[in-house]
């Protein structure tokens, strides 16, 4: 299998992986999802504007939170959708596990100090980092640098909170309506047993 086969299958699965996840941040579930971060990594989701279709996106993401900035990396580099998204449109939400907010996106992958932020990220990304090769914790800066020479840092500016941390999520009604399911199959009429 070439690098590029392999490549678009991990990117695959991550958008199926990706899937899932927005779909806990909607259950109301978003705040769980960073509870073992040098395992699973630590998670927000990125709301922004489609820039063919002018929709809005969802993208669950890795992030660190460096000098009160958040960061999160395009481990696909500029080929991803999102960051291309991003890129044409810079006013995005983020949903943390603080809450919501608006946001300013940036590309620093050019600045002084991106390698050691893009190594903070990607301890931050927990298991992501490993199965693209990557082990933050024992690469040299040069191994890092080659290894993630298409990367993308971002710094994604809060610019003004949209929500407190206690504000659900969209489908958090699902619960109520699971518990009514599984309280009337509890009270249901059961044959008599001879």
């Amino acid at each position: 299998m070439s690098n590029n086969q392999s490549l678009e299958m991990m990117r695959r699965a991550f958008k199926t992986f990706n899937k899932l996840m927005l779909l806990n941040w909607r259950l109301g579930l978003g705040r769980w999802l960073s509870f073992w971060p040098r395992g699973l990594g630590r998670f927000m989701v990125i709301a922004h504007t489609g820039c063919k279709t002018g929709m809005m996106r969802h993208t669950p993401v890795n992030y660190a939170v460096i000098d009160g900035e958040v960061h999160c990396t395009a481990g696909f580099g500029s080929v991803s959708d999102w960051y291309r998204n991003i890129q044409a449109h810079p006013t995005i939400e983020l949903w943390l596990p603080d809450g919501r907010w608006s946001a300013y996106a940036e590309d620093i992958t050019e600045s002084d100090d991106a390698l050691t932020k893009l190594r903070t990220v990607l301890v931050n990304s927990g298991f992501a980092a490993f199965a693209a090769g990557i082990n933050p914790y024992t690469m040299s800066d040069d191994e890092l640098a080659v290894r993630t020479a298409d990367y993308r840092l971002l710094r994604l500016r809060r610019v003004t909170r949209q929500s407190s941390p206690h504000v659900p999520g969209d489908l958090v009604w699902v619960w109520g309506v699971l518990a009514i399911v599984l309280v009337l199959w509890l009270l249901r009429p059961r044959p008599a047993i001879r």
